[in-house]
């Protein structure tokens, strides 16, 4: 951000004046009105699509026919009804805790986009622990899903904060040690650094065809069999941190009614929803920058084309996670847990030793 800076105090007349201070101030507030804008438009795009994976996994006819041309509108209607529905807390709930809390889980969530680099150069602030800070700052979402579940003084609120903060804490133990197994090759924790890694064609899959280089792109899930496993296994894991199918035990409407957040509407439901679905695209985002080659495509790092490589294997990314949604049926309580301590995580310290024995070799 500060090569940023002076390159605006020395091209741009109008901002030769600014303090360095202020300039910086003013670019991060621009930066974040950017992101959280691409998450509301991304949430409403994947509201969209989750309701037309689910019409045609199990035959549905309604989201293929309301709302227009393939439902288009069906997205703004609904984000119109959150706007003007009442805002309701219950009487015998912690008001101030009940307000703070979905407030807390969307900042958790929004935060993380800070240092995720959306393209070469087109990052809000470029951390050389930024891998870390992502792991560090969604911890928040933990607290504000406790706070949710104690402030609403409900059973089933209550019941379904604690198993998410259950499984959340759980799962990030897996999640860790698999992004490990990228840190350990690259040696840094900087996204930029890790996505730069990645450019070019993998040397041991690259054929000279008609005065061109062809092959598959040198990407880390491809370097070794480690880092194969890896991406396998983070995915499976990063179900488990959103709270998606079949780990979506904290919201099992058949059990819990809604979970932690039973007792929110308007627009205080809409923050847990919003968060839910940056989320999503979060822990997408973070398997393409350590394991899909972040912005890199198979040609070089060009700025547009890039960025739209990032944003595109990311969204695909998320569609797997509305395919496994509607496909595969929801875990007990216990076969979570047995899920994540008797598999994914003896798998995943395994891994971790056989990519130390990889680099060694």
């Amino acid at each position: 951000m500060r090569p940023l800076v002076e390159w605006l105090q020395a091209n741009v007349a109008a901002l030769k004046g600014v303090p360095p201070d202020v300039l910086y101030l003013l670019l991060l507030l621009v930066g974040a009105l950017i992101v959280i804008n691409f998450v509301a438009i991304s949430a409403m795009f994947f509201i969209w699509l989750e309701r037309k994976v689910s019409a045609h996994i199990q035959n549905r006819y309604g989201p293929m026919l309301v709302g227009g041309w393939h439902g288009w509108a069906q997205s703004i209607a609904d984000g119109i009804k959150l706007l003007q529905k009442e805002d309701i807390i219950p009487a015998g709930a912690d008001r101030t805790l009940f307000r703070m809390a979905p407030f807390i889980v969307f900042v958790g969530s929004f935060a993380a986009f800070a240092a995720l680099p959306f393209g070469a150069g087109l990052i809000v602030s470029d951390l050389n622990i930024g891998l870390f800070y992502i792991l560090a700052v969604t911890s928040l979402v933990v607290v504000g899903i406790l706070m949710a579940g104690w402030a609403s003084n409900n059973k089933w609120a209550l019941l379904g904060a604690m198993r998410a903060a259950a499984q959340i804490v759980s799962y990030e133990i897996p999640v860790g040690l698999t992004l490990l197994t990228v840190v350990i090759m690259a040696g840094s924790l900087s996204l930029v650094e890790i996505s730069r890694l990645q450019e070019g064609i993998h040397p041991l899959f690259r054929v000279a065809a008609g005065g061109y280089v062809i092959g598959l792109p040198n990407w880390f899930v491809l370097q070794s069999p480690f880092t194969f496993v890896a991406f396998f296994l983070y995915f499976t894991a990063s179900l488990a941190e959103v709270n998606r199918t079949p780990f979506d035990i904290p919201e099992a409407e058949s059990e819990l009614v809604a979970g932690y957040h039973t007792e929110y509407s308007g627009m205080r439901f809409s923050f847990f929803f919003l968060a839910e679905y940056a989320d999503m695209f979060l822990v997408s985002a973070v398997a393409v920058m350590l394991f899909l080659g972040g912005w890199q495509g198979f040609a070089g790092p060009q700025f547009l084309l890039g960025t739209a490589a990032f944003i595109l294997k990311a969204y695909l990314l998320v569609f797997v996670q509305m395919w496994v949604r509607w496909t595969l049926p929801r875990l007990r309580v216990d076969q979570l847990m047995d899920v994540c301590w008797k598999v994914l995580l003896p798998l995943a310290f395994v891994n971790l030793l056989g990519t130390g024995a990889w680099m060694l070799a």
